[in-house]
């Protein structure tokens, strides 16, 4: 097969006979069905999760029984949510130089470098990268990293609460990968309430990313409820507990929503900001979607009104809902908010 000829990723895979996952990093960390992928990869439906007009990808993939190479791209969607084709094209011929068609051959370290610089790869963040692992090792049947026994035994409260300055976040992601296991979910709920916050954040960061079973959803919810009846409360940490919940049941998400934005004052812009990024789909109820955008229209900071309003647009799930609320509003404030946004994209 000439190199003419692969147009895909997958195609490119598949030839040279390598097994192979896909993950979304853009908002939730999770595992793409590979059919699912071949269909956004040839056009034949928009990215399901695009972020600021990208797909943000990993894609781990092995032949026989070598370790996984990991690829992490950030490719460009057009207006309608479509991978733009010549980007792909693009990140192939730079693999093909570096690892020849087989992707069999190590890349020398020049072309390891040169792999690495072209303008489609990105590094996750930290807390993104942590999950990936964990999630993939799951997946691959791998065990997880050296960080776990440390995490579990301070967890499961073996420990005193202040000393955890030896967890490695490495470790509280395998955890929260492998919920299921070894009593797990059981000791995540138990120690919700006992974590300093350092800990408790760095938890929090990795929950958004897990399917949250009931009862640490129960748990996530009443430190949450705590936190909104403070006289003062402290909206990050509010931010953080939220976003935990992306992963909980989509009736208790939109409970959740609904309870936070009926209540002004906490609608902060980072509890906003967390709700847009990872409790998105919570919006597939108009009325969420509405309040929601109302809430955002009250900040009067039009940028991040344009921002938002831009990226959820983009989501497949969502569009006609956001294109509905555009179209029909009776709110001043939100019908201001829209018309500013309109003159934004007309002057762009």
């Amino acid at each position: 097969m000439s190199m003419e000829t692969f147009h895909t990723l997958t195609q490119l895979l598949d030839n040279a006979g390598c097994r192979y996952n896909i993950f979304d990093l853009g908002r939730r960390v999770n595992e793409i069905e590979s059919e699912q992928f071949k269909a956004v990869e040839e056009n034949r439906q928009p990215y399901p999760w695009p972020l600021q007009q990208h797909a943000h990808i990993a894609i781990s993939f092995w032949q026989h029984q070598q370790p996984p190479w990991v690829w992490f791209l950030r490719l460009p969607l057009d207006e309608r949510g479509l991978l733009k084709q010549a980007a792909v094209g693009d990140f192939i011929k730079y693999v093909i130089e570096a690892m020849g068609a087989s992707l069999n051959s190590t890349p020398t370290e020049e072309e390891q470098q040169k792999l690495a610089n072209n303008p489609y790869t990105f590094k996750p963040n930290d807390d993104k990268m942590a999950i990936f692992n964990a999630q993939l090792r799951v997946l691959l049947n791998l065990p997880p990293s050296q960080y776990y026994a440390d995490a579990q035994a301070y967890l499961s409260g073996q420990q005193d609460w202040q000393q955890w300055q030896h967890i490695g976040l490495q470790g509280l992601a395998d955890i929260c990968a492998r919920m299921p296991q070894h009593n797990n979910a059981t000791s995540l709920r138990k120690a919700l309430n006992h974590l300093p916050m350092t800990p408790l954040y760095a938890l929090l960061g990795c929950l958004e990313h897990c399917s949250i079973p009931a009862a640490l959803t129960q748990r996530i919810t009443e430190r949450l409820t705590l936190e909104c009846q403070q006289r003062q409360p402290d909206l990050f940490l509010i931010a953080a507990l939220v976003r935990a919940l992306a992963g909980s049941t989509p009736q208790h998400l939109k409970q959740t929503l609904t309870t936070i934005l009926n209540q002004p004052s906490l609608c902060h812009r980072e509890v906003l900001i967390a709700i847009a990024g990872r409790c998105w789909s919570g919006f597939s109820d108009i009325d969420i979607a509405s309040l929601f955008l109302l809430r955002l229209a009250e900040t009067e900071d039009q940028t991040l009104f344009n921002q938002l309003f831009t990226d959820l647009v983009m989501q497949p799930l969502l569009r006609g809902i956001m294109l509905q609320i555009l179209h029909g509003q009776a709110d001043p404030a939100l019908i201001i908010a829209i018309q500013k946004l309109q003159q934004h994209a007309k002057n762009h």
